[in-house]
């Protein structure tokens, strides 16, 4: 018998099944891994460029290419970022999420890309106020500009921790506030002018607490004055009732007069 007999007399059937399912699995991931989704366009510049522009997306693809380092999602109906979106994307970049709807961004959003992420824009949405640790560890530089924010104590320690985009920061106003004189102004410029919005944060609350205060001392002060005119009443009462009764000088009286008809 030949080497090439023995050779393929050695093959057992179903080890090589096994290995087809093995190696037909092993392609399957690399092409998840790798593949572009599906409505997007997707490129090699030393890792991809994954292009989903003005796509209708009304939320973030799922599966994107773990290699991706540009990742474009601008001029969609995104409305909401969920925790952990970018997990899988440690090579990420830059992240494209401005012309959408989004009115909320959860934290940790962000936690899968935050030591390689450069560039993140956020600008033209519907966000008015964020978590504080949205953004923890990310070193990016953030455009935040043309969102309705409402300036209180939440957005300003928020915005503490950021790297705001210098070309736009004077784009980010206040569209309301708790102090109606800084609506239309940059949050920034209102911030550096000494304007602490946590402060008026804290006097609301120990406003609402002295009169809170002051409703619990009225009623209290309204019950025991209830309570004495009450008793007052009470016992007037009571002693008209006693006047009324017969005095004991008349019913000893009234007693001898008996005893000496008797």
């Amino acid at each position: 018998m030949g080497a090439s007999q023995r050779c393929r007399s050695s093959i057992n059937p179903s080890s090589f099944s096994s290995l087809f399912f093995v190696g037909t699995l092993l392609f399957s991931l690399m092409m998840t891994a790798y593949a572009c989704p599906k409505l997007c366009h997707c490129t090699e510049r030393n890792g991809m460029v994954v292009q989903c522009t003005s796509r209708n997306l009304e939320s973030i693809p799922p599966n994107l290419p773990k290699d991706t380092v540009v990742l474009l999602l601008s001029s969609n109906r995104i409305r909401h970022v969920t925790k952990g979106a970018f997990d899988d994307l440690h090579r990420l970049r830059e992240l494209d999420l401005s012309h959408n709807a989004l009115e909320s961004v959860e934290v940790g959003a962000f936690q899968g890309v935050s030591e390689a992420l450069r560039t993140l824009d956020l600008s033209n949405n519907h966000l008015s106020s964020l978590p504080r640790d949205t953004f923890a560890k990310l070193h990016a530089r953030i455009r935040l500009s043309q969102n309705p924010w409402h300036c209180e104590c939440s957005l300003q320690e928020t915005l503490r921790e950021l790297r705001l985009d210098p070309e736009t920061v004077n784009e980010v106003s206040c569209f309301t506030s708790e102090q109606e004189e800084y609506v239309g102004q940059p949050v920034i410029q209102v911030l550096d002018s000494g304007i602490n919005f946590c402060n008026f944060h804290h006097k609301t609350t120990d406003v609402a607490m002295f009169v809170a205060m002051f409703c619990w001392f009225s009623m209290v002060t309204a019950y025991i004055i209830y309570y004495i005119k009450h008793n007052q009443e009470d016992a007037r009462r009571h002693m008209e009732y006693l006047k009324s009764l017969p005095s004991t000088s008349h019913m000893s009286k009234d007693y001898d007069t008996v005893s000496s008809v008797f």
